[in-house]
């Protein structure tokens, strides 16, 4: 068994990847990934081409609650579908938590086409609840932060952090002051990665230059552009996720 499927940590929490791809290259699934605990579904991080699928094949529901980590299409998209079918199936909003500054640009994307259903009488809003965030919410009994990332435009894509337990961090260039002074032990990292960097991701010659030797060994890699790619951050010595793998959180991970 791969550390990758060793789940049900002291916590019972669990990080389940939906897809690891890049926005250009979906044969790996959009990036999207569930905290869950037990087994039960507790929040669904961005929801991207095909998450949707995946996150009813594997619970059988629709998502519990949402983090949008930023506007890209390729982590919204199935939101268009998600608010057809919670309208359908009659369920109570879906709690929808958004960083404040991108709330904006998701509602042009995805909230002003007019005539959502056939059916009609449907606002796209009407199937979530609205939660914006500033530094963090609470969900569940637990404190969860955002940090901004380094992303396209400044203020326009966060990392998701449950202190202790796990730092998820979206699409970004390195980060390393967010690391060092945010972290606060414990957690699992996973992290953004391609094979090769652009202005707006992390490459793999960006992590031995940007981080110490000590964070590099925790991470998880995700993000990247096909499996071939994948396999050479694994040649180069990171854990890097797949489609499907399951990762225990918090202390209790190896």
């Amino acid at each position: 068994m791969t550390d990758s499927q060793r789940v049900d940590s002291s916590s019972g929490l669990n990080l389940f990847f939906h897809g690891c791809g890049s926005g250009g290259h979906l044969s790996l699934g959009s990036a999207a990934a569930t905290v869950e605990q037990q087994g039960t579904p507790l929040l669904l991080i961005d929801c991207g081409p095909g998450t949707l699928a995946s996150f009813q094949q594997r619970y059988q529901c629709l998502p519990p609650a949402l983090f949008i980590s930023h506007a890209h299409m390729d982590h919204i998209a199935d939101l268009e579908i998600l608010t057809v079918r919670a309208r359908l199936a009659g369920v109570a909003p879906i709690p929808l938590f958004v960083p404040l500054s991108i709330i904006t640009t998701l509602h042009q994307r995805l909230a002003t086409y007019p005539g959502t259903m056939a059916e009609g009488d449907h606002n796209f809003w009407q199937a979530f609840q609205l939660l914006p965030v500033t530094d963090g919410f609470i969900w569940q009994q637990r404190q969860w932060q955002i940090h901004a990332t380094r992303h396209h435009a400044p203020g326009s894509s966060y990392a998701l952090h449950l202190a202790g337990t796990l730092f998820y961090s979206g699409d970004t260039r390195p980060i390393p002051e967010v690391m060092a002074h945010c972290l606060k032990g414990g957690e699992r990292l996973f992290h953004d990665c391609g094979l090769h960097a652009n202005p707006s991701h992390t490459g793999l010659e960006d992590l031995a230059r940007e981080y110490p030797e000590t964070l590099r060994q925790q991470l998880v890699l995700y993000h990247y552009a096909n499996e071939q790619d994948g396999e050479q951050l694994r040649q180069a010595g990171y854990q890097v996720a797949r489609p499907g793998d399951c990762f225990a959180l918090g202390a209790s991970q190896a």
